[in-house]
């Protein structure tokens, strides 16, 4: 028997996966796993167990009325989860909070295996789990941070399924987190709650533009890890910007991946003004017209708050329109991120 691996998201960035077995609907599967997803008739009549598949497979069979789906919202992705029985992997958006739903975060332990510092810019953090955590590429976890009754929100830098996992932390002098890592020793524990987040990769069906600022690259190399293990015809490109070239981390890692995924490139831009590199300003200055492809591209982006309202007055202010356009702003000292 086939179980598939049904992703919950709450609006209010809670995600929650659960196995649902082949011919079993998406609501019996969240009961089972203790998760009470809006519901009244089960019979495909109210329409109250409505959702939105992003992603993957399944059949809705004929056992609902129109009035509580009708056509339109079925090929627009809205399901019902008492009729959706999956048939592959998916991801569900649910329009009420996991706390309605009698369901919350997941919490988990880990172990610092390496901190890695990169100049004086960021650091790299890897830490080791008994079971490896499942999560969107793209989705955070907050750490909380030893010595305290704080943590702070780091998007995965590695792929899903993974023993050890990463995070790319930018590094803060008198930070918490950062003076914390300075002197932290390997096999400390972490207590991590997650994954959370609403940024996360689609299932891909245009080329794809990434647009990273400083230590906002981390999600798109959990992305491109990803992507690199399910081949697509689509374009992908990714902007790098920072202020500073010592910001400039990982570089090696993007190069890499272009010999792993044929379709992708990558540029960095610098900001400031006494760099010698070649491409200095903002990324808004460095986007190829040909990815911007008349708005028919996806665009992920994830940066400081004034890095995505830049880009945001940019597509405003020169009429573009991206077929898809999701963005997550951080700030270093955040315990929260907030995406769209």
């Amino acid at each position: 028997m086939t179980d598939y691996k049904i992703a919950l998201n709450f609006e209010d960035g809670v995600t929650r996966f659960i196995d649902c077995k082949d011919d079993e609907k998406v609501i019996d599967a969240a009961y089972r796993n203790k998760i009470n997803l809006p519901m009244d008739c089960s019979d495909g009549v109210c329409g109250t167990c409505k959702c939105r598949a992003e992603s993957g497979t399944y059949d809705l069979g004929d056992d609902f009325i129109d009035d509580a789906l009708t056509a339109d919202e079925a090929k627009s992705g809205l399901v019902l989860t008492c009729q959706m029985k999956p048939t592959s992997d998916c991801v569900i958006a649910v329009p009420t909070t996991s706390a309605s739903c009698k369901t919350g975060q997941q919490r988990f332990p880990a172990t610092v295996a390496s901190v890695i510092p990169h100049n004086d810019a960021a650091i790299v953090l890897e830490l080791d789990v008994d079971a490896a955590p499942t999560f969107l590429a793209g989705q955070y976890v907050n750490i909380a941070v030893p010595g305290s009754t704080q943590s702070r929100s780091y998007s995965f830098s590695s792929k899903p399924g993974e023993n050890r996992i990463s995070f790319l932390i930018k590094k803060i002098p008198g930070g918490l987190m950062s003076t914390w890592l300075e002197q932290a020793k390997i096999g400390t524990t972490l207590d991590l709650t997650g994954p959370l987040g609403s940024f996360y990769l689609r299932e891909v069906q245009n080329p794809l533009l990434f647009l990273a600022g400083g230590t906002g690259l981390a999600p798109f190399i959990s992305m491109l890890e990803v992507l690199s293990q399910q081949p697509s015809q689509q374009k992908i490109h990714l902007i790098y910007g920072v202020t500073r070239e010592l910001d400039l981390v990982l570089v090696d890692q993007l190069e890499a991946f272009t010999a792993r995924l044929p379709n992708f490139t990558y540029a960095t831009v610098v900001a400031e003004d006494t760099s010698n590199h070649p491409r200095k300003g903002w990324v808004t200055q460095h986007m190829p017209q040909d990815m911007l492809n008349a708005g028919h591209v996806d665009v992920y982006l994830c940066g400081p708050p004034p890095m995505v309202d830049a880009v945001r007055s940019y597509f405003d202010d020169n009429g573009i329109k991206p077929n898809s356009f999701y963005y997550e702003k951080f700030t270093p000292n955040s315990t929260t991120k907030v995406a769209a």
